[in-house]
């Protein structure tokens, strides 16, 4: 079997004051995908559990987005970004080939308040992640994981009648994600789970996570020729330390 695990730590350096490294150890999963670090690793003091290789990607502004990888399993190949400009140099996506399948890590960007960035997420960020996970399924199965920074249906967020056009649940973006499953991507959560209130993201406002008022925008999604292995998706979210929580698949090794 192998565990995988995703989660937006909000501040890898907060996360750490926070428990991460004792989740790291009791979680025991053979890949960590992190997103939105916001640090350089020369910023990070930390005694990381041994037996994982660490492959960071922080944005070029200091403080800001990034990206991590920590696999038990070394790569073939590491490379960074998509050819998206501004994209790239927040550190956004990680590829990792291995030998039996590609893994990326991605941190959406996010249509901002005003939505400001729709339009760039929109017309070049979603059409050139899903140009490049496309490219990749030519050659080996794919496992795509992160903050995708939308909430797909209305299942995935608790208030969506007050949240239309608000960042994150606009159309734009809802049928972003639904070119990643018209072209074949499986959302392994929902693959698994048909019910509501299963959330990965809660707001700092008014007690929204005690009230489990939230939205699932964190996802694991993986080619067809994967689904046979899906043993399990879950979320776990009783696992404090930022305002999103870990986020998990179980794949069999045949």
């Amino acid at each position: 079997m192998m565990k995988l695990i995703s989660w937006n730590v909000n501040g890898i350096r907060a996360a750490l004051k926070n428990g991460l490294l004792d989740f790291i150890k009791e979680s025991r999963a053979d890949i960590f995908c992190f997103q939105e670090i916001k640090a350089m690793p020369e910023q990070v003091e930390a005694d990381w559990p041994e037996g994982y290789h660490q492959y960071w990607h922080p944005a070029e502004k200091k403080g800001y987005s990034g990206t991590a990888v920590f696999t038990r399993i070394k790569p073939v190949k590491v490379t960074h970004g998509i050819n998206t400009g501004p994209g790239d140099a927040e550190g956004r996506v990680m590829t990792l080939e291995f030998e039996g399948f590609f893994l990326v890590n991605v941190y959406t960007v996010n249509a901002k308040r005003g939505l400001l960035r729709l339009d760039y997420r929109q017309k070049e960020w979603d059409p050139a992640f899903l140009k490049h996970v496309q490219k990749l399924r030519e050659n080996k199965p794919v496992i795509f994981c992160g903050d995708l920074n939308v909430a797909h249906k209305e299942i995935d967020l608790a208030n969506p009648n007050t949240n239309r056009r608000n960042a994150g649940f606009t159309d734009e973006e809802r049928e972003g994600f639904d070119k990643y499953i018209q072209a074949g991507f499986i959302d392994t959560f929902r693959e698994l789970e048909i019910g509501g209130g299963h959330y990965t993201w809660w707001s700092y406002w008014a007690s929204a996570r005690e009230r489990n008022v939230g939205w699932r925008i964190d996802y694991f999604c993986i080619t067809p020729d994967l689904r046979p292995r899906l043993k399990e998706a879950f979320i776990l979210p009783d696992v404090m330390g930022s305002d999103h929580c870990p986020t998990g698949i179980i794949l069999s090794d045949k």
